[in-house]
């Protein structure tokens, strides 16, 4: 049994990443080593000091040339700009570091998009440059139109402001724009009006819209290149689509209850091929196999901020635990068949939470169990005491 590795994300996410993303600063280049110095230039005739001019204008006007050619590169300050704060590190392809978490959590909308795919995407379409083309034409790093942020946009990081130029935003909205025509292509090739592979025919009908995609009955001509030009960039952003450990994912002691009494792991936390969609991603839990209907409890004290039903994760609940360590833990159980709890109930270790079951995107019974640490996937193994 298996079940869905990267789904969507609950009103109260238990995917959440830095609130405050900047922009990419890309240091300049450094001179190459071995290169010989210029020749020195004829002497000039002496001066005998400096200027008005040069000591009272000319440093502001380097200043503020510096600076517009900051904005100018740059679309701005980014909003946790201070001075003395450094640009986080590069992450895959040179992006910066704090997209990844956001590229992860857009992606966990459905199980065709990846992280590498958005990234891509981003990639061909603005190279990551946030820039602004004015209030009618395409801006932020997603290329987003005035009427299409209408649509897909939203406030992600609940920083007061819904923003094509908020990179959080931007990503968010095209991970939910690339999931709305992925379950329309997925409904189309069930059907069997195309045919062809899903990320493809989403890609194609992002490229041309899903009508066209109907009438080829598959990918049209008109969106080779953009499909070509996309899956060339999958390679260089693929170490988004794995856990990044470096916000602090640590070796856990066992400070988890089993969440069922049957412990026998059907599908591991990990990379692997989806059984339902065949593609192939992290796999984000631990699927424990277990009977229809068997009792599912809470791994440890907490509040619940999630209970409801979702397409793929089906009947899902997630717990938050506080923090351990300064970092937030979360817990979430999913394809329930049903939920004894609701969100804002404290819970203690053991309270029933639901039942085990097969709803959403799931092959058969079984408990897809996840642990959320400040804010990323951890394999679930090294935080249970699975010997009682």
């Amino acid at each position: 049994m298996s079940d869905e590795s990267a789904v969507e994300t609950p009103a109260h996410e238990a995917v959440t990443a830095p609130e405050d993303l900047a922009p990419t600063l890309l240091a300049p280049e450094a001179p190459v080593s071995g290169t010989p110095a210029p020749e020195a230039p004829a002497p000039r005739p002496r001066r005998r000091g400096p200027g008005p001019f040069t000591l009272l204008v000319l440093p502001g006007l380097v200043t503020l040339t510096t600076v517009a050619g900051f904005l100018a590169l740059t679309g701005g300050f980014p909003d946790d700009w201070s001075p003395g704060e450094s640009a986080p590190q590069d992450a895959a392809g040179g992006v910066n570091s704090t997209y990844g978490p956001w590229l992860r959590k857009s992606a966990d909308a459905c199980t065709v998009v990846t992280p590498s795919v958005l990234a891509a995407q981003i990639d061909q379409l603005t190279g990551w440059s946030n820039a602004g083309a004015g209030t009618s034409g395409p801006q932020g790093i997603a290329a987003y139109t005035a009427a299409d942020w209408k649509t897909w946009g939203k406030d992600d990081d609940g920083n007061g402001r819904s923003s094509p130029g908020d990179p959080a935003d931007a990503i968010m909205a095209l991970g939910r724009q690339d999931c709305s025509l992925a379950q329309q292509v997925t409904g189309l090739r069930t059907d069997g009006t195309v045919n062809g592979e899903l990320v493809d025919l989403t890609l194609a009908a992002y490229a041309v819209g899903t009508d066209a995609v109907t009438k080829a009955g598959g990918v049209p001509d008109t969106a080779r290149t953009y499909l070509t030009e996309v899956k060339a960039l999958f390679a260089k952003y693929e170490s988004f689509d794995r856990e990044d450990t470096s916000a602090g994912g640590v070796l856990a002691d066992a400070i988890l209850a089993p969440p069922v009494t049957t412990l026998t792991i059907t599908s591991p936390y990990g990379s692997r091929r989806h059984p339902l969609t065949g593609v192939t991603k992290l796999h984000t839990g631990v699927d424990f196999g277990a009977p229809q209907g068997a009792q599912v409890s809470a791994a440890r004290a907490g509040t619940v901020v999630f209970a409801a039903m979702t397409s793929a994760y089906g009947n899902r609940v997630v717990v938050d635990h506080g923090t351990i360590e300064g970092k937030r833990l979360q817990t979430t159980y999913s394809h329930l068949s049903a939920i004894d709890v609701t969100a804002g109930q404290a819970v203690q270790t053991g309270t029933p939470l639901g039942r085990v079951g097969s709803t959403g995107l799931s092959t058969g019974p079984h408990l897809h169990f996840e642990v959320i640490y400040d804010g990323y996937y951890a394999d679930p193994r090294p935080w249970l005491a699975l010997n009682g």
